[in-house]
């Protein structure tokens, strides 16, 4: 993001008219003209769902925790403080954290884990950011019960691009268990098998009343008729990817993942874990009351989920309350045609900054592995394939996160952490989707290691994310951090740059991209952010397996262009 004299001039006065002082190696910063202060206390509370109470880790007492609100180019201020016995972190997702790489939040990568009865506090600017975003916890699967909603308004004045909604609401979802949520991680990855579905499918916490115990545990929107509503629709699901619709009613689609799109109308999405997407619902049917289902999408084969959809409720004023509600239909768990027909429509409203010449271009298989069983208790903690044990990686290598951040440890020039290594190609070449080995477990075995990938400022990159078929093929939600990238192309099978077809005029700006089930996809950004960047699939699961890699961006030149010095309060491991 290059920045011209008048930002320079416009990020000076925005700091000498900031409220307090900062080092001079905080000078450029961009700081916004507004600062919103926030107060998070991670604490645990105990709920009751599902006919069963259990402690869950929150933040302020709240499930979802608090929405944070800001304008663009706001600076936000989060004093987080944790109650809780488990070590934690926040990451600010879809923030691109310019200059302000410490703030990320991924545990180890950015930073050391916030520990019990410490306090860590965030700083960062919306700088040219505005739309749907969320907070979570970045660390074990905390993120089950720790996460909120960040709500970016355009400025003042400044008018959405589509027509003024009557009202606006915020639906955040994700998955329940009954277990806690840490002591599961445990148990998963000492069994060496995969993760058990959830328990429930939740819409702003609550089940909805198909499940035991939660008739009444059901969240439900007012609505007027004749007007319009904007749904900022939120994905902090875990392992699960999900359809979603609303029962007789259309969804315009204005926003992904906080960046405007040029509408266009479905009966019913699909959204993954990482994603947001906004979506304006018009209440033009018959006074009634309407269900809004949450139910699985499922690409990989032969692994079990939860198939009972979470229901909340678009009720109209002057409905019976005690009538039925009238049903949504979802597709099949595995219809991919629904999804790619989707991700096919998303159009950026104004592509800006998208290279067109590149000079860095990367490919990395993305997709599960075997690892072979070494235990003297193989019925135990080797339950994966044959035998063997789960794994996932990026190029084949499975990510070992270090004990202590790799930020720190590139900053501080500290050695023997992570070596700079990361395959910008796959170690290994064959039919990825078609034809991948899966004698398990020898030909799945996949390297261990922290292994990075270094850029250099101002590169301009084009990145294949490739899935592969070695156990299944799967749609692998994709995110990364610090950064937002184009998704200039995507296709079924292995990608072919003879005959890719690549949208270079308008296509969506993202940070988390849903690779298609046994397919590719091309995304496109300019390394203009020093620092350590995490990229991971977001289903926790895999991200535990290994399924993750780190940019580091090197500096360039000037103040802008360098990454500042550590906060004095950052976390020490």
């Amino acid at each position: 993001m290059a920045l011209s004299f008048s930002h320079l001039l416009l990020l000076l006065s925005c700091f000498l008219s900031s409220y307090a002082p900062l080092s001079l190696a905080h000078r450029h910063w961009p700081v916004g003209g507004t600062t919103r202060f926030y107060e998070f206390k991670v604490q645990t509370m105990r709920v009751t769902k599902l006919c069963k109470t259990k402690e869950i880790v929150t933040v302020n007492g709240m499930f979802p925790g608090p929405t944070v609100y800001a304008q663009e180019d706001d600076r936000i201020i989060v004093r987080v403080t944790n109650d809780s016995p488990y070590n934690a972190t926040i990451h600010w997702h879809g923030v691109r954290q310019r200059l302000t790489c410490w703030a990320d939040g991924p545990s180890y990568i950015t930073q050391c884990p916030i520990q019990t009865g410490q306090t860590y506090t965030y700083e960062f600017t919306m700088f040219q950011q505005k739309g749907t975003f969320f907070w979570h916890a970045h660390i074990s699967w905390l993120r089950a019960t720790v996460h909120g909603a960040i709500i970016v308004y355009p400025k003042t004045g400044v008018p959405y691009p589509f027509p003024n909604p009557y009202e606006e609401h915020v639906l955040i979802f994700g998955e329940y268990w009954l277990k806690n949520i840490v002591q599961l991680e445990k148990e998963v990855v000492a069994s060496g098998g995969a993760s058990p579905p959830a328990n429930a499918f939740i819409i702003n916490g609550r089940p909805g009343p198909r499940y035991n115990c939660s008739k009444t545990d059901v969240f439900k929107i007012d609505v007027v008729p004749g007007k319009t509503y904007l749904l900022r629709l939120i994905s902090a699901s875990m392992n699960m990817e999900h359809f979603f619709a609303i029962a007789g009613h259309k969804l315009t689609i204005v926003e992904a993942d906080a960046e405007y799109t040029k509408a266009f109308t479905v009966d019913r999405l699909m959204i993954a874990p990482g994603q947001t997407i906004n979506v304006l619902v018009k209440a033009d049917q018959q006074i009634d009351r309407y269900d809004m289902a949450l139910g699985p999408y499922m690409s990989a084969q032969n692994v079990s989920f939860q198939n009972i959809s979470s229901i909340a409720h678009f009720q109209y004023t002057g409905a019976i309350l005690d009538s039925l509600s009238l049903p949504a239909q979802l597709p099949v768990y595995n219809d991919s045609l629904v999804v790619n027909t989707n991700l096919h429509m998303l159009r950026s409203l104004n592509a800006t900054n998208l290279p067109l010449d590149i000079d860095t271009n990367l490919f990395f298989t993305i997709g599960l592995n075997v690892d072979q069983c070494h235990s003297s208790n193989p019925n135990k903690s080797c339950q994966g394939p044959s035998g063997g044990v789960f794994a996932a990686s990026m190029n084949n290598v499975s990510f070992v996160k270090p004990n202590i951040s790799l930020l720190e440890a590139y900053y501080d020039r500290i050695h023997g952490y992570f070596t700079d290594d990361f395959p910008g190609v796959p170690l290994k070449t064959y039919d990825f989707v078609n034809g991948a080995p899966n004698n398990i477990p020898n030909d799945t075995q996949s390297l261990n290691g922290t292994k990075v990938h270094v850029l250099e400022y101002g590169s301009r990159v084009q990145l294949i994310l490739q899935d592969t078929g070695t156990v299944t093929t799967e749609n692998h939600p994709i995110h990364l951090h610090g950064y937002s990238f184009y998704v200039v192309g995507y296709g079924t099978g292995n990608y072919n740059p003879m005959t890719a077809k690549l949208n270079l005029v308008d296509p969506p700006y993202m940070n988390t991209i849903g690779v298609p089930v046994g397919g590719w996809a091309a995304i496109r950004f300019i390394a203009d952010n020093p620092g350590v960047w995490f990229m991971h699939c977001h289903f926790d699961v895999h991200l535990t397996w290994g399924l993750s890699m780190a940019f580091i961006v090197k500096n360039g030149n000037g103040p802008l262009e360098t990454l500042p010095h550590p906060p004095a309060d950052l976390p020490r491991c």
